[in-house]
């Protein structure tokens, strides 16, 4: 089935095609645990059914919100007598003490240089002690808060004066131009499921607590979209069947410093159910630090940089598929040796490399396309991640110099 004959079945986004599920082959490309991370580690008050309730989650807390640059002498430690494990601290034009959170607490002791995890495990004056020596004594003069009314005032954040607050509604709001409610009004949704039994990959799966992969906390915002109705054909299986991939990306943020803002755009083959992504082609990331000018650079970069993968036309890649497929580098063994040993592959990596592409597809590899599926392969057995980053790096640098 080629791609034009799948979305000829389509009327519209969304619209089942008929076939229920796409068949897959995941044996190929990278296997990428990150979104399979962040679904094991969410509680359900951090998962939601779609963009318009997280948007609405993460614009209200932000509304609530206060932002203000105080200097650190300014600042007043408060403990509880009462409560050993109470300790707020009193800001310039707040009367009332502020409680920190648990993340905001740890950067107030990094602020002053004190161990986060001593200071917590002592009673709250004598914590209260430390961290009001170290704010008198810090030798940078401002810092920035957070503050948020939520019935109860917390502080959130407590960063450096030049840091670049990117909202996390802002990064969802970016995602909602391109992705609607991402539950199927659009292209972009939250991804089906891969049945193991058929090897398919089956796009039209309820979107549930255990099934949604888009997620935020009191810290951070994350996201996971796939176009999995739309499946692209990038050459062919051994046996003869269509080689099909769908477009993903993710992207996250943390308006409160406890991680940079980011995105990754990819061709995968299918998502499982603990939202391992398998069979991962042409992956991109890019990040942007909170630095002074970070709010800019996310319009002027990353912004824009989502709407172009949305909205781009998959055919460079697909074209650089079959570049790859097309360039045969090796007819003998000797051939297979010297092309993998002349860009750094050690004696073994070259024979494993070499008898992994023999053993899943049946013949030794000829083309670039079938030596980047066998470092890719090589790379998967690795247990160490440096060691399996560096070899799909050089994997994905043989493709880009194919296309």
């Amino acid at each position: 089935m080629t791609q034009t004959s799948i979305l000829a079945e389509q009327d519209a986004f969304g619209a089942p095609p008929v076939s229920a599920g796409y068949k897959v082959d995941i044996s190929r490309g990278e296997r990428i645990g990150r979104v399979s991370s962040e679904w094991f580690s969410r509680p359900d008050d951090e998962r939601y059914l779609s963009l318009s309730a997280l948007y609405a989650a993460v614009r209200a807390r932000a509304d609530r919100a206060t932002a203000r640059t105080v200097e650190t002498r300014t600042l007043r430690v408060e403990a509880s007598r009462d409560n050993a494990e109470r300790l707020a601290l009193i800001v310039p034009g707040r009367e009332e003490p502020i409680a920190p959170t648990h993340w905001s607490f740890g950067q107030m002791c990094s602020l002053v240089g004190a161990p986060a995890g001593y200071m917590r495990q002592l009673p709250a004056p004598l914590a209260g002690i430390n961290m009001q020596h170290g704010l008198l004594s810090h030798r940078a003069e401002l810092v920035k808060t957070l503050e948020a009314d939520d019935g109860r005032i917390e502080l959130r954040a407590v960063t450096g004066p030049d840091y670049g607050r990117i909202w996390d509604h802002e990064l969802v709001a970016a995602v909602v131009k391109i992705a609607g409610e991402g539950t199927g009004d659009t292209r972009w949704k939250v991804p089906g499921l891969l049945d193991w039994s058929t090897m398919t990959h089956n796009p039209f799966v309820e979107v549930t607590k255990d099934t949604t992969t888009l997620y935020a906390s009191d810290r951070d915002v994350f996201l996971f979209l796939v176009d999995d109705l739309n499946p692209i054909e990038a050459g062919r299986l051994r046996d003869g069947s269509p080689d099909l991939y769908f477009r993903g990306f993710y992207c996250w943020n943390s308006e409160v410093g406890a991680k940079t803002l980011g995105m990754a755009s990819f061709y995968l083959r299918a998502v499982c159910q603990n939202r391992n992504l398998w069979g991962v082609e042409d992956f991109e990331e890019i990040t942007i630090r909170h630095s002074k000018y970070a709010a800019s650079r996310f319009a002027h970069e990353a912004a824009p940089a989502l709407a172009s993968f949305a909205n781009s036309s998959p055919m460079p890649f697909v074209n650089g598929i079959k570049a790859a497929r097309e360039t045969i580098v090796a007819r003998t063994d000797d051939d297979r040796c010297e092309f993998l040993r002349k860009r750094g592959f050690s004696k073994t990596e070259t024979a494993k490399i070499i008898e992994r592409v023999l053993s899943e597809e049946g013949r030794k590899p000829e083309s670039v396309f079938d030596f980047v599926q066998g470092i890719t392969a090589v790379a998967r057995g690795k247990t160490h991640q440096d060691a399996r980053l560096n070899l799909e790096a050089r994997a994905k640098k043989l493709l880009d110099r194919a296309a």
